[in-house]
């Protein structure tokens, strides 16, 4: 539901500055001939997480995520390739809070339980440094406005993984891994007025490596119900991002 928000809000945002925009003519008539330009965006994140389970013997153990909205902040560097081709670097910091839920459904159901819990959280709160370089393929320029689609790959540092820490999920403490590989996929507008540039975007990021960091194994606990029927753990997200260049 709160995807379906975050487009709502996109197109509702780029509508409004279109129809407040001053009728100016071509405005910033040769910005997009430069070869470098810089910027900065704000913007707004809803991070999920795709889940996919393995063989275990904890068959009836499952997870879900509950999900607060974030903030990013980032700084944009650009230089133009083509005419209507751009390679972009965009580091920025993220912050999000989640909070897993764990279930064993026979423990719920009152049958025979395979682990020793009915229902633990643990809360994962964020912080990200998040590089991508992007690809954005622009149409031609139609009066002060230019829709464009992007994509790329991102590397994103967890300062909140918890990788290191000696504790896991017997004691409440979620791990997930520090370095990840992202990829990223949105369309946008660059809308052009007497100074700036300003480009609303939506994006999509997908995890392409596994994040969780799972619980630890020895001869007292040689299973873990947690993390032993998780197979891959990666990020879902959609972000709303704002540009001013």
């Amino acid at each position: 539901m709160k995807k379906h928000r975050f487009f709502f809000v996109f197109f509702f945002l780029v509508l409004q500055t279109l129809s407040s925009q001053r009728r100016i003519l071509n405005q910033l008539p040769n910005f997009d001939k430069k070869k470098y330009h810089w910027g900065f965006y704000l913007g707004l994140n809803s991070r999920d997480f795709k889940v996919a389970y393995q063989e275990s013997d904890f068959k009836n153990t499952h997870v879900s995520f509950e999900n607060e909205t974030g903030f990013n902040v980032g700084l944009i560097g650009d230089m133009r390739i083509l005419e209507n081709l751009n390679i972009r670097l965009e580091p920025g910091l993220w912050s999000n809070t989640s909070t897993i839920h764990f279930r064993d459904q026979n423990f719920i159901d009152g049958t025979t339980a395979t682990t020793d819990f009915a229902y633990e959280n643990a809360e994962i709160s964020s912080t990200y440094f998040h590089f991508p370089v992007l690809l954005k393929w622009s149409t031609n320029r139609l009066n002060n406005i230019r829709p464009y689609v992007i994509g790329g790959v991102s590397y994103d540092l967890n300062f909140s993984s918890k990788q290191k820490n000696k504790d896991d999920n017997r004691t409440n403490v979620f791990r997930m891994r520090t370095h990840n590989l992202m990829y990223e996929v949105g369309m946008g507008i660059d809308i052009y007025f007497p100074y700036f540039k300003f480009s609303p975007s939506i994006r999509g990021q997908f995890a392409i490596t596994n994040e969780l960091f799972g619980d630890n194994k020895d001869a007292t606990h040689p299973t873990s119900p947690y993390t032993d029927p998780i197979d891959f753990l990666g990020t879902s997200a959609i972000f709303l991002k704002f540009a001013f260049e």
